[in-house]
């Protein structure tokens, strides 16, 4: 077999969203921090190309980057890259980088628990995973700080109307919206609706509403839409329905962890939700994270949550991704039959 490169990949998805990850055949690229690192991956775009266009990749596929770590705290880093952007963070990509970590023998798996720190573009996450019989067999992920943006303002949206939405940060940025008020009740069989309408929310979002990070000006923009289901109570807490639209045009099929942290955001600024309560989120394909809101904190000058998520990671395989030198398309290609552009 002829290649120009190789890289190899673990395979895996936590909850049913795919998170793969390199674990060989890529140098660390430059930069003096992770988020430098994060930044150059996204202009550059070549390995984001190789692993995420077809036929390598393909819309429903995420690929994390194993990095050394830069901060001393940090056991391993990672950079994460989805079908559009190359984001701070990822619930359901820790998820993943944590359980190939661990099971794959990376780092020494300790049972019948395994605590070590992950620093992802975004900033350190401390991981904590129950282990038993040489499987991690749930990751919990202490998340970025996580706040509230805009609340129940106005947004109009086109071919669809006024819709009544909030703005917040739980890793990466939301728009959410009540998914019952556009005639959602969150099953499989609205995927492509949710998909589609959720991407036109989101372009609507960043041109009326528009977001700044305080702490960091370089993410300015509104990354996803959650559909959000009625609330209701349980035994530990609260539960809801929930499904997060990607761009280009995706539904995740987990409850999406930055979400999860979002939406608890929300909840504590609204007075529904406060230190040490839950909340399972349950995703369209009706596989579960659950979060708890660890504490207070502030980012700049907003009041804000650090968020604990968890939720279970499975390896589905190992992958050589390789380069023939004849083949006409090195950096892979898109066609809006599935990328939606």
């Amino acid at each position: 077999m002829r290649s120009t490169k190789t890289i190899h990949v673990i395979s895996a998805h936590a909850e049913g969203e795919v998170g793969d990850v390199i674990v060989g055949g890529v140098q660390p690229p430059p930069g003096e921090t992770i988020w430098d690192q994060r930044a150059f991956i996204a202009q550059d775009q070549t390995l984001r190309n190789f692993v995420l266009n077809e036929p390598r990749g393909g819309v429903f596929r995420h690929v994390n980057l194993l990095v050394p770590p830069k901060h001393p705290e940090a056991d391993a880093a990672f950079i994460i890259m989805e079908p559009e952007d190359t984001p701070p963070m990822s619930g359901s990509n820790s998820i993943c980088v944590s359980t190939v970590l661990l099971d794959g023998g990376i780092i020494p798996m300790q049972e019948p628990e395994t605590r070590m720190t992950l620093e992802a573009p975004g900033g350190l996450v401390r991981v904590r995973a129950v282990c038993r019989n040489g499987k991690a067999e749930r990751i919990f992920v202490r998340n970025l700080p996580s706040f509230a943006d805009k609340i129940s303002v106005p947004l109009e949206v086109p071919n669809i109307g006024t819709l009544t939405v909030d703005t917040a940060y739980g890793g990466d940025s939301f728009v959410v919206v009540d998914a019952a008020a556009l005639g959602f009740g969150i099953v499989e069989d609205e995927a492509r609706d949710i998909a589609r309408i959720g991407v036109a929310i989101t372009n609507a979002a960043n041109e009326q509403l528009g977001f700044t990070h305080p702490q960091n000006p370089d993410w300015n923009h509104i990354s996803f839409c959650a559909f959000c289901g009625p609330m209701e109570k349980t035994d530990t807490g609260l539960s809801g329905k929930s499904a997060v639209a990607v761009q280009p045009g995706k539904v995740d099929r987990s409850p999406t962890g930055t979400a999860v942290s979002a939406r608890m955001a929300l909840m504590a600024a609204k007075g529904q939700m406060t230190v040490g309560d839950t909340f399972e989120a349950i995703s369209i394909i009706g596989s579960r994270f659950t979060g708890r809101i660890v504490e207070q904190t502030n980012v700049g000058d907003r009041a804000a949550i650090t968020p604990e998520i968890s939720g279970r990671g499975w390896i589905t395989g190992t992958h050589q991704h390789m380069l023939d030198p004849d083949d006409p398309w090195p950096g892979g290609y898109k066609l809006s039959d599935t990328w939606g552009v």
